[in-house]
């Protein structure tokens, strides 16, 4: 923990000295301790000299926040002590003293989790790890005392739907200077979704890998439903236009890698019931398995559409094949079916 620089003297000149107080003959010498722990904001002799007697309960400095440590020097330690009327301390060649005040810490974590879960049950947000925050000035963890409960409980709660603004307060619970304590938090809260984003820009037929793609969290609002959510449900597809990096993906955004190329030589599949039939043609498209493509028939010279069933490959949906009587002698027929 960081240590406190500085300590502030009290009381230590404050009215007559007292008649000197030292060990007498036999009996325990005051000695200065090389550490102490003190509770509350005062630090009294008795928490850094032992055998103090009667001014052991006299305070002369003010104590470290909560949860800090810091360090006083021995001399000043000496000459406070010698004001309240201790002399003789042996300083058993401490240098310096070092003190602690022990206290629980509220981190920054735990205030932003109390307020997602004040809002999640006052505004019906769903899970609260889907909750980001931005508050409107730094907020600091909170020390309080050992004894105090660290739980934040809510006095007022204002939240705005519109504009995501929220303002709580908080009560802390305890004994002590903690009792009627109160904090409060303002800012801004969104619902966040994670969705896969490209870390590198694709160009068009690009293959998307582990390397290009990583998952971020998202305003909700900025998101359609068909956002890929799942890295596995990305790798391995290509992109179907150019896209640039940070950009989440679509399912629209993604094909299977084209295997049918523009301009590329197909064989054109016929088949109905019954009957198999194939020919030359050639893809005016591009396209993946799946896809829509429009292709020439290599006989007729006609324009048809087909889906791309494999490499090369295009099935043209037909209840009766279309053939030409010049495609005839190129044809397969399968009548196995009859």
């Amino acid at each position: 923990m960081r240590r406190v620089a500085t300590f502030i003297l009290l009381l230590a000149f404050a009215g007559p000295a007292l008649a000197q107080v030292t060990g007498s003959v036999g009996g325990p010498l005051p000695k200065l301790k090389p550490a102490a722990t003190v509770a509350g904001d005062l630090v009294r002799i008795g928490d850094l000299v032992e055998n103090a007697g009667a001014v052991a309960g006299t305070p002369i400095f003010r104590a470290p926040d909560l949860g800090e440590t810091g360090a006083v020097e021995a001399y000043r330690v000496i000459d406070a002590v010698r004001a309240h009327g201790l002399t003789g301390v042996d300083s058993l060649g401490v240098s310096e003293v070092v003190v602690t005040r022990p206290g629980r810490i509220v981190t920054l974590k735990d205030i932003e989790a109390a307020v997602a879960r004040t809002l999640a049950a006052r505004y019906g947000f769903g899970d609260i790890r889907n909750l980001a925050f931005t508050f409107d000035r730094d907020a600091r963890p909170i020390h309080l005392e050992p004894s105090a409960s660290a739980d934040l409980q809510p006095t007022r709660v204002a939240y705005e739907r519109g504009s995501g603004r929220f303002d709580v307060t908080y009560g802390l619970s305890g004994s002590g200077p903690m009792r009627d304590t109160q904090v409060r938090y303002t800012g801004s809260v969104v619902e966040t979704r994670e969705v896969v984003v490209l870390a590198h820009a694709l160009a068009r037929g690009e293959t998307v890998k582990q390397a290009n793609v990583l998952v971020e969290r998202r305003p909700r609002s900025e998101l359609s439903d068909d956002m890929s959510e799942q890295v596995a449900d990305v790798i391995g597809l290509a992109a179907r236009r150019p896209l640039r990096a940070g950009q989440p993906l679509r399912a629209a955004d993604l094909m299977k890698h084209e295997i049918v190329q523009r301009g590329d030589p197909v064989t054109l599949v016929y088949q109905v019931p019954g009957v198999f039939l194939t020919m030359r043609g050639k893809a005016l498209e591009s396209g993946a398995e799946g896809d829509l493509v429009s292709v020439t028939n290599g006989q007729s010279k006609k324009t048809l559409q087909g889906t791309v069933s494999g490499p090369g490959r295009v099935t043209i949906a037909s209840t009766v094949p279309h053939l030409d009587q010049a495609a005839a002698p190129s044809v397969q027929s399968d009548t196995r079916g009859k």
